[in-house]
C-alpha cells in the first residue's frame, strides 16, 4: 500500500531530530514507500469548497544540520491525500481550531490524525475533566473569591492556564506564598479564558508519568521527573525523561479512559500521570515516542502506521 501522506506542522527544520514525535512518522512513513508532504498551518485555505495547501514533498534523514530536504512548492487538494497528520504544536488557539474546522471538511475520506473534530473538543486540561474520579482536586474558574477558596482548602495547589503548553505559565503556590493575588491579576491580564486550580502533587518529586496510547491501548511510558527546584517536569524545562513501566494504577487510568479515546478516532494520545492520578490528556501534537522507543527499544512509529493503514 502507497500512501499520499500530508503532514501539517511547524517548519521542519526548527525540529529537534532526537526527540521529535513528528520525525519519526514521517521517517516511519517514508520506510513504507508512502509520498510525504509537508505545509504550514498558515498555508491552509478553503476556497470555492476545497481545503487547499501550499505543499512541499519532503524527504527526512537522521543527519543532524542535514535532516531534511523539500521539493517544489505547489497546491495540494486535501481531498486527494489518504491522510493529513494534524502535528502542529500548541498553543490551542483560535488558528488552531480554525484548522480542525477546516479539516472537517475533507475527514474521513481523507483520514485526519487526530480526527479533527475529537481534536476541537478535547483540548488537553478540558477533556480530562470528563473523568473526575481520575483527577486531583481541580477548579476551572475565573472567580477570585472561589479560587481563594479553593487554596484555603488544599493549601498547596498549582495554578494554570487553560490553553497552555509546555509548562508555561505553570505556578506552584505554597501555603504560605503571598503572590495568589498579583498571580490572578496576571492571569487575568493576559488570558481571557478560566484558569486552572489544582491540589499539589508531591509526588511530581518523583516524576510526572507520560504513557503513549495508540488507537486507546497503552503502548509505553517515561518518567519525566523535574530538575532540582524546578515544580515542572517538562522536558525543556529541564526535566530528565527516565525508563518507566506501567503500574496497576496506571493500567487502571489507561483501561478507563482507553475505549473512549479509541471511539472518538484519537489514535495518538499522550496522557499525564502523577501518583494516581491523570492530569492531562494531550491530543494536539503529542510527544515522547523517541525517547519511549530507546527505552524500550521498541518503534511506536510503527505501531501507528500500522493502525492508520488498517484504518485505511
Amino acid at each position: 500500500m502507497t500512501l499520499s501522506v500530508a503532514i501539517q506542522m511547524d517548519h521542519i527544520e526548527s525540529i529537534d531530530i532526537d526527540g521529535d514525535s513528528t520525525f519519526v512518522l514521517a521517517l516511519e512513513a517514508q520506510r513504507r514507500g508512502h509520498q510525504v508532504y509537508h505545509y504550514l498551518p498558515e498555508h491552509l485555505a478553503f476556497v470555492e469548497g476545497r481545503v487547499l495547501a501550499l505543499a512541499q514533498p519532503l524527504e527526512v534523514r537522521r543527519e543532524k544540520g542535514n535532516h531534511f530536504s523539500l521539493g517544489h512548492q505547489g497546491t495540494l487538494d486535501l481531498a486527494d491525500m489518504d491522510v493529513v497528520l494534524l502535528r502542529q504544536d500548541p498553543p490551542f488557539d483560535m488558528g488552531y481550531i480554525t484548522t480542525t474546522h477546516l479539516l472537517d471538511h475533507i475527514h474521513p475520506k481523507t483520514l485526519v490524525v487526530n480526527d479533527p473534530e475529537e481534536v476541537r473538543n478535547a483540548p488537553e486540561k478540558l477533556f480530562v475533566a470528563h473523568f473526575p474520579d481520575l483527577m486531583p482536586p481541580t477548579m476551572i474558574a475565573s472567580d477570585r473569591d472561589r479560587i481563594i477558596t479553593f487554596r484555603e482548602e488544599h493549601k498547596d495547589i498549582i495554578l494554570k492556564p487553560l490553553y497552555g503548553n509546555g509548562g508555561a505559565g505553570v505556578f506552584h503556590v505554597t501555603p504560605g506564598d503571598e503572590n495568589l493575588n498579583a498571580l490572578l491579576e496576571m492571569f487575568t491580564e493576559f488570558y481571557r479564558e478560566p484558569v486552572i486550580a489544582q491540589k499539589y502533587l508531591p509526588e511530581v518529586r518523583a516524576g510526572d508519568k507520560r504513557i503513549i496510547l495508540i488507537d486507546g491501548e497503552p503502548k509505553g511510558a517515561i518518567n519525566r521527573v523535574p530538575a532540582k527546584g524546578e515544580a515542572r517536569s517538562n522536558m525543556h524545562v529541564g526535566g530528565v525523561a527516565k525508563r518507566a513501566e506501567l503500574n496497576a494504577r496506571e493500567k487502571e487510568i489507561c483501561a478507563a479512559i482507553g475505549p473512549d479515546l479509541k471511539a472518538r478516532g484519537l489514535i495518538f494520545v499522550g496522557i499525564d500521570v502523577i501518583g494516581d492520578y491523570l492530569t492531562e490528556i494531550n491530543v494536539t501534537s503529542p510527544t515522547g515516542l523517541q525517547e519511549i522507543n530507546r527505552f524500550d527499544d521498541v518503534c511506536l512509529e510503527s505501531d501507528i502506521w500500522d493502525v492508520i493503514e488498517a484504518k485505511i
